[in-house]
């Protein structure tokens, strides 16, 4: 326990240990290629700034970026002006602004002020137009999409805890449900021994009451029968009130599951056979038929009403979830087992199902399940044939009977554990889950439309910077041929030694203190290929076609 609770302690450090360890590897690397360095200000200063910028960025994700930014800002006041190496922490720091901000409109308008500084930094120092298009181009490169990545791991780090919070929620829900289902049919059991208890008790208490007149019996006989037959009477007034205890909630509205055949608490024939149940479906339009095996045994009356509520839910379902589909009763009696199996059809093409205007909770098989189990039994619900559906139980003869859970008497049919044909209840409702899935595939859809228009911009920067590339490669005149052009030869004969393109962007500053030389018009090259420094620059001047002059222009202003 201590030792994960220190690792936990650890590893933010651990994590931005490394992480300056890789950003601060750019600086060091662009420190060792300067032609003079300065070690504080290009290298402790730099780092340090990033020593504070990383930790910092986990309660101040914003601060963070800023100071990356300014990192970047100071190679455009550096002589000559530089493409800073801190592009790819100001990326980095971008993102985890992203992961770690909530507030989207002051992350943007955060980004817009490091690219506004950057601008304002090459206007004052008036830099060239290449730095410009630094600007303007791989700063908000290494901003905006970092930070859309980022935000996309935050909203999805998000929605996958808001799934698993809904699942829990709704596994609650469902738990709560099922408790609820089988309360209920504990009170129908409760209904049922009233029922049955009852009418044995009044029973006895009618027989004492008899014998009481009984001309054989002493005194003292009488008194004890009258004792007897009172404390009988007692008994069943104590057992209806406790009985009309449990049926406060039932009677609610609302809470009692009733289906087409489901009676209200209290109307339900006590003593109805499965016969006179399926005569009453055929009476009301079901095409239900009973097919018996074996001999009926004498069961417990809790059973006996257990296999018709199994019966009766069946049909109700049957009649909810493919009205007019034919109703199969199949009742096998056999080694102190009873086996319930119903089976409907597909519903007839047109049939929709619905449910009547009686329908209540929607969760008839819970409770089923729940009494099934009660009593010693087993019940299994799935998918039967080509679109239709079957319900088996399986129940003791005696309530506390070994459970039929396994055998051959056990519950056989297509009933596999997982899978779209897993067991469902067909009172179900699905709501949330599709709830829960339209709001995924809205995100979805907001985060391509949120990276659609990014995704654009960068394109277009990315064909404008391979353009400006290829132009200020195609115009570079290697030292070792500009050291071998001669004057007074005609631009015919320098041409196979000349780039294609002359170099378009000469600096006004440049210009202006070198003027062309009187009478002759002048072609620019650079001399390297280094696209973000300031080079030197060739200039040739021709006059009549001949090469007069040629010259190097330092590309930045000297002492």
């Amino acid at each position: 326990m201590g030792t994960s609770t220190a690792t936990g302690r650890w590893r933010p450090v651990l994590h931005d240990t490394a992480l300056w360890a890789a950003l601060s590897a750019a600086g060091f690397y662009a420190y060792t290629d300067r032609a003079a360095p300065s070690l504080a200000l290009d290298l402790l200063l730099p780092l340090s700034v990033l020593a504070v910028a990383v930790p910092g960025s986990r309660r101040r994700p914003g601060a963070a970026v800023f100071a990356a930014n300014a990192l970047c800002a100071a190679g455009l006041a550096a002589t000559p002006p530089a493409a800073s190496p801190y592009l790819l922490a100001l990326a980095a720091l971008a993102y985890l602004l992203g992961v770690r901000g909530t507030d989207t409109g002051r992350a943007l308008l955060l980004l817009g002020t490091c690219v506004a500084v950057d601008l304002a930094v090459c206007a004052v120092l008036a830099v060239d137009a290449v730095y410009w298009f630094y600007v303007l181009t791989l700063v908000p490169l290494a901003l905006l999409p970092p930070w859309l990545a980022g935000r996309h791991r935050q909203a999805r780090l998000a929605l996958v805890h808001g799934g698993w919070e809904r699942a829990r929620v709704l596994a609650e829900q469902q738990r709560s449900v099922a408790e609820r289902a089988g309360l209920r049919e504990r009170t129908r059991i409760a209904a049922d021994v009233h029922d049955s208890l009852g009418h044995q008790l009044s029973l006895i208490a009618l027989r004492a009451g008899a014998l009481e007149l009984s001309p054989t019996l002493s005194g003292q006989d009488r008194a004890d029968l009258a004792g007897l037959r009172a404390d009988v009477a007692d008994a069943v007034g104590h057992l209806r009130e406790t009985l009309t205890v449990l049926r406060a909630d039932e009677d609610a509205p609302g809470t009692a599951p009733r289906g087409a055949f489901v009676d209200a608490p209290g109307t339900a024939p006590a003593a109805e056979s499965v016969d006179a149940l399926v005569r009453r479906a055929r009476e009301a339009g079901v095409a239900a038929e009973v097919h018996r095996e074996g001999e009926p045994p004498l069961r417990s009356p809790l059973i006996t009403r257990t296999v018709h509520r199994v019966v009766q839910e069946s049909l109700t379902n049957a009649v909810k979830h493919a009205p007019g589909a034919a109703v199969r009763i199949r009742l096998t009696h056999r080694d102190n087992r009873t086996t319930v199996r119903v089976t409907n059809s597909p519903p007839p093409e047109g049939a929709s199902p619905s449910a009547p205007p009686a329908s209540g909770g929607g969760h008839g098989l819970t409770a089923l399940r729940e009494r099934v189990q009660l009593v010693g039994g087993t019940l299994r619900t799935g998918p039967y044939g080509d679109g239709g559906y079957e319900v088996c139980a399986v129940l003791p003869d005696a309530v506390g009977g070994r459970r039929p859970s396994d055998g051959p008497y056990a519950p056989q049919g297509p009933f596999p554990p997982h899978g779209p044909y897993a067991p469902q209840e067909p009172d179900q409702d699905p709501g949330p889950l599709h709830g829960l899935a339209d709001a995924r595939r809205r995100t979805r859809r907001r985060f391509v439309v949120a990276f659609a228009v990014p995704a654009a911009l960068g394109a277009v920067m990315l064909v404008s910077a391979a353009l400006l590339a290829h132009q200020l490669t195609a115009c570079v005149l290697r030292p070792a041929d500009f050291a071998g052009l001669r004057t007074g030869r005609t631009s015919t004969e320098l041409a196979r030694v000349l780039p294609e393109r002359q170099f378009p962007y000469v600096p006004d500053r440049v210009a202006d203190d070198h003027p062309e030389p009187p009478g002759t018009v002048c072609a620019f090259y650079r001399s390297n290929g280094n696209l973000l420094e300031q080079v030197d620059i060739y200039r040739l001047c021709y006059a009549d076609s001949r090469l007069v002059a040629k010259d190097v222009l330092p590309g930045t202003r000297r002492g």
